[in-house]
């Protein structure tokens, strides 16, 4: 395949390209990767596809507003995007502390974009261009399309096409809107009139023109109460599907509104296949030399096969961004990229990944979702599988066998979440068998997250036991094989219904399966998931229920501390939370406790101070110097 370059991202190469005016400038907070994986290629390639130009400005100085017209004014508008993360979840772990690399950025340097990154574009472009239009897009952008809570402020915030002054919003992946809002505005429409495409958030004044809308509560009544907010989110929840989700209204004064059109339509396999077949350089831009981008490494041999997940998982936003219906690629797609992966002069054999946001999700959960959509009420896998589930591996089998079959491929890898109780529901064995077989080494990362029932239905998870059987399965078929690999569980403290109890749980089950996770997730409060509003309201969304979470910073560190029990640096803060839990009966030398007994920090210092007391001063010569030390140490200790 002959490929033309990547697109401009200076004056020079607009010339070079014969290009006087861009239509499109693109301003993202990444790098410049032109790889499908990267939100910002899709879109400008497929533009591209669609006869207009664009041009990329990566990572602007936003101290310096000359850093956004680098390129001109372009004819039809600025796109902005944080990149592909949300731009805090990029600069900070969950207990807040900045992150020292960021992955999306020459050589992994952190402070190459701001805080809130697409709001600070945005501000930045209009101090330049007044009445360009700004079209906002990315998981910053979708995930915090209406009212939010934002866990590193601690406050609802307004929807960020208002504070970020853009004209509108194109949310979740993007293809379908973005092409009918270039096409309106080539057409020669104002964007103040362009209210009306599916998959955007628009901001009018009045509501003369929005029609067969549901009208939210106001962002006025949702900061006095945190429950309104609670309900608010879950009408949201319900209105994610392309099919039947509605038209949604969120006031916040008498003339100023917030509306977010319908769910674009998910992408036809066709158009799948057509959106990975651009024309992509499939690296990152030569500027990056001789550093790299170290995201690239993960996802450069890796083919992304499908989009969506109706796996229902509370804690992840991909209801809100991604949507619950499958889309797939072609087997004939996924092959043409894999041989093209084999030409590169860095391939070595092994392709790292074959999957998506779940690996195993192969076609719609059920035959009636592309026509009628997904169902409001219910989930497809929780509590239990429904009855009209389709659990079929037999596609994703045959694609993994062919892709095993092409020349210079050594080993396919599977490193995409597997949904396990979606596995077990396949009555055929043969991809659980053909998984073990040929597409891990040694270990299958899975996420059961949790072992308490109690956490699980908060989390939207299969009951405990259910994850029980896939590891004793897994460890009969591996047995047959005749090999020796390991399950490493992911799992996650702290998340909404889990108490001192639970956690104690966690760390019992830890204890039985002989396994101290290295690195463990606390649960990350992101915008737009149904766990982020239980730790902001206290209540479940989907039943208004009281949701016991754990907020306090210190709280959360012990829960940590317990499922990596066996690490001494965590000996104090194990002990005091057996202590909280009334579990003083794990602490011993039998086999069934967490921790040995020994004196802490605070029992020696006591122990010091008595032998202090005690100690005689017989034989000790007495100076001026002793007798100011002692004056001065029992001032200290009236003090």
């Amino acid at each position: 395949m002959i490929k033309h370059g990547f697109l401009p991202i200076n004056k020079q190469d607009m010339k070079e390209r014969g290009i006087e005016q861009l239509d499109f400038v693109y301003v993202i907070g990444d790098a410049y990767v032109d790889h499908p994986s990267f939100g910002h290629a899709i879109i400008s390639r497929l533009l591209e596809a669609h006869g207009y130009s664009v041009g990329i400005i990566s990572q602007p100085d936003w101290k310096d507003k000359n850093s956004i017209s680098i390129l001109g004014e372009p004819r039809l508008g600025f796109l902005v995007s944080s990149g592909n993360m949300d731009s805090m979840v990029n600069h900070f772990t969950v207990s807040k502390k900045r992150r020292r690399t960021d992955s999306y950025t020459k050589g992994g340097v952190m402070g190459k974009r701001p805080d809130y990154a697409t709001i600070v574009y945005s501000n930045l472009i209009r101090q330049v261009y007044k009445k360009t239009p700004i079209i906002l897009g990315g998981i910053e952008a979708s995930l915090r399309r209406m009212a939010h809570y934002d866990y590193w402020s601690d406050k609802l915030k307004r929807s960020i096409l208002l504070d970020s002054g853009a004209d509108i919003l194109s949310y979740g992946m993007g293809e379908h809107s973005i092409i009918e809002i270039a096409d309106a505005l080539a057409s020669g429409l104002n964007v103040r009139d362009i209210t009306f495409i599916d998959g955007t958030v628009v901001k009018v004044k009045s509501l003369g023109s929005v029609y067969d809308a549901l009208t939210l509560p106001s962002f006025e009544e949702m900061q006095l109460e945190k429950l309104i907010y609670a309900k608010s989110f879950y009408i949201q929840y319900q209105n994610t599907d392309p099919f039947s989700g509605s038209r949604l209204v969120e006031p916040y004064s008498d003339h100023l509104f917030v509306v977010q059109n319908p769910p674009a339509k998910p992408l036809t396999q066709l158009e799948m296949d057509e959106v990975y077949a651009l024309d992509y350089m499939r690296t990152y831009h030569p500027i990056y030399e001789p550093e790299g981008i170290p995201a690239i490494e993960e996802i450069k041999f890796s083919l992304t096969s499908n989009r969506g997940c109706f796996g229902g998982c509370s804690f992840c936003a991909l209801t809100f961004h991604q949507g619950r219906i499958i889309q797939t690629r072609s087997k004939e797609s996924l092959l043409s990229e894999a041989r093209e992966m084999t030409e590169e002069s860095d391939f070595k054999g092994y392709i790292h990944d074959v999957g998506g946001p779940t690996a195993n999700f192969r076609q719609p959960a059920c035959k009636k979702q592309l026509k009628y959509g997904v169902c409001t009420d219910r989930q497809c896998l929780f509590p239990k599988p429904c009855k009209n589930l389709i659990a079929d591996h037999s596609e994703y089998v045959d694609i993994l066998r062919d892709l095993r079959k092409i020349p210079k491929v050594k080993k396919v890898f599977i490193r995409s979440g597997i949904r396990f109780d979606y596995l077990l529901a396949d009555k055929d064995e043969t991809f659980f068998r053909e998984l073990c077989q040929y597409h891990i080494s040694g270990q299958l990362r899975v996420a059961p997250e949790h072992v308490s029932d109690a956490v699980l239905s908060k989390m939207g998870k299969p009951e405990n036991k259910v994850y029980q059987e896939f590891s004793d399965r897994f460890h009969v078929i591996n047995d047959r094989l005749g090999m020796k690999q390991y399950i490493v569980p992911y799992l996650m403290s702290s998340h909404p219904g889990s108490t001192m109890k639970e956690a104690v749980e966690l760390a019992e089950y830890c204890r039985d399966l002989g396994y101290m996770p290295e690195q463990v997730q606390d649960f990350y409060p992101t915008p737009s998931t149904i766990s982020t509003c239980m730790y902001y309201t206290g209540v479940d969304p989907r039943t208004m229920e009281p949701v016991y979470v754990p907020t306090n910073p210190h709280e959360k560190a012990l829960q940590r501390a317990l499922i990596q029990y066996r690490n001494p640096s965590n000996y104090e803060l194990v002990l005091e939370a057996l202590r909280k839990a009334g579990r003083m009966d794990l602490i011993g030398f039998e086999k069934q406790c967490l921790i040995h007994p020994r004196k802490t920090r605070q029992d020696r210092r006591r122990e010091e101070a008595q032998t202090y007391r005690k100690k005689p001063d017989k034989g000790r010569k007495t100076t001026k110097s002793t007798v100011k030390k002692k004056s001065i140490r029992n001032l200290h200790k009236k003090k």
